[in-house]
């Protein structure tokens, strides 16, 4: 049996928002147990929050939105990647903006920062919510099942046919935090040129550039400094789906197979899980049920030393 696992002290990053183009800055700070992963920003003496959770997720167009009446924050897919991958079930993520720094379009700079920071265990066990049955959505030209497994498992396929430098793709992610930190986390935030140029004319992407995003023509990669995997476009998708499956508030045992999949499917996924208790158990549960995890998230004020956080960010 596992314990849960934080920080073991605050880690700091700074950037641009890939869809706003405005500098933000970001702090991911230790949180108790039960905590789970939740987005916190200072308004005055106010302390907001908006917890990593499928009832407030917002827009999924080219990225994973979480919303409440009072607060937004984009692309929060990537550093809930990496907090997934890494196998820290509690943080508080602070944020000045209304989106994650885009990096280098993985969560490579995410993992590196938060590994050398620390992580520490902590007093209670780590509950899973293991698949019993399978469970799918979709239709025949896009769709993802999760199905019982010993051990969590993602197989990712995608399929550009008519694109000579990506055509059939597929990688089988065993969901270690060793292989996610050398295998998946490096992959980038791919898109081809049409696509930004449509973004751009429609106001997003607006911070989109070839040092974080692979860019493709339409026969070839415009990036001069090549690909990080030759498979570098299914890896990324695996990235999305591990950040984008943390809105169920519960790691999961199960084997996860995705074909031509994205983040509104992604998402899908997360809420059938949460609606068919029948088809999973709780394991190693210790205080938490499965009304826990079916009952709809509420917005909260998350601890009473959130206060203080805020002057943390003197020091980016």
């Amino acid at each position: 049996m596992r314990k849960q696992q934080t920080l073991s002290k605050s880690a700091f990053f700074n950037g641009i928002g890939l869809h706003s183009g405005n500098p933000v800055s970001m702090a991911v700070h230790p949180a108790p147990v039960h905590t789970g992963i939740v987005f916190v920003r200072q308004v005055g003496e106010h302390i907001l929050s908006l917890p990593a959770s499928i009832d407030f997720l917002g827009n999924t167009d080219h990225c994973t939105t979480l919303e409440s009446e009072d607060f937004r924050v984009q692309t929060v897919e990537h550093i809930l990647a990496a907090l997934a991958g890494l196998e820290v079930d509690n943080a508080y993520v602070e944020l000045e903006g209304q989106e994650i720094p885009a990096a280098d379009g993985s969560a490579g700079m995410f993992v590196e920062t938060i590994q050398q920071t620390g992580i520490v265990q902590q007093e209670a066990i780590r509950t899973h919510l293991k698949i019993i049955e399978s469970i799918t959505v979709g239709d025949h030209q896009r769709s993802i099942t999760v199905s019982p497994s010993p051990l969590p498992k993602i197989s990712y396929f995608i399929d550009f046919p008519n694109h000579p430098l990506i055509q059939h793709q597929e990688f089988v992610h065993n969901c270690t935090p060793l292989d996610f930190h050398k295998q998946v986390a490096p992959a980038r935030t791919f898109a081809f040129r049409k696509e930004v140029e449509y973004l751009w004319s429609h106001g997003l992407g607006l911070g989109g550039s070839l040092q974080n995003t692979v860019v493709f023509s339409d026969t070839d990669l415009v990036n001069e400094d090549g690909l990080r995997f030759p498979d570098e476009c299914v890896r990324h998708k695996v990235l999305d789906l591990i950040g984008d499956l943390t809105l169920l508030g519960i790691p999961v045992i199960g084997h996860f197979e995705a074909k031509c999949s994205g983040h509104w499917l992604h998402a899908e996924l997360v809420k059938s899980i949460k609606n068919q208790p029948e088809k999973w158990i709780l394991f190693n549960p210790g205080p938490q049920t499965k009304s826990d995890i079916t009952t709809v998230a509420k917005q909260q004020a998350p601890a009473s030393f959130l206060p203080d956080l805020q002057p943390a960010f003197q020091t980016l």
